[in-house]
């Protein structure tokens, strides 16, 4: 089985918070969007901005961020990708989501036809719901 893992899925494990997605751990591979690096990284940078996170640790937690992607097939997101991410879709998505869901549709029809999307982001969850994704981490 393999699974398109969005940011929110990460970060939750990056930042120690609960209910993590072990689930994943089952899946033979995951795959993700390079966007996903960036959110993981503006996200720890925002936690150290705000005090959540000393500098030591926002840097134990970028250490961390980089493990877990590391882990994962990392897509570029293409010129067909981004347009994609522009067409109408059944649900209102942020555009970083819509990033998101194009790469994970495109992989899923080039790739893997079973592909599962994992994400605890209840909009992005719903459109790709919608989209005929089997969903988990909502």
């Amino acid at each position: 089985m393999i699974a398109y893992v969005d940011s929110s899925v990460i970060l939750r494990f990056v930042l120690q918070q609960p209910d993590t997605l072990t689930a994943l751990l089952d899946f033979d591979e995951r795959v993700t969007s390079f966007l996903a690096e960036v959110e993981c990284m503006r996200a720890i940078e925002a936690a150290r901005l705000l005090r959540r996170l000393s500098t030591d640790e926002s840097g134990e937690r970028r250490q961390l961020a980089y493990k877990h992607l590391r882990r994962m097939r990392r897509l570029m997101p293409s010129l067909s990708i981004l347009r994609r991410a522009g067409e109408p879709y059944p649900v209102a998505l942020k555009t970083l989501d819509a990033v998101h869901l194009a790469t994970a549709l495109t992989w899923r029809d080039r790739r893997a036809p079973d592909l599962v999307f994992a994400t605890h982001d209840h909009q992005l969850g719903r459109a790709a719901l919608a989209l005929d994704f089997e969903v988990i981490g909502l």
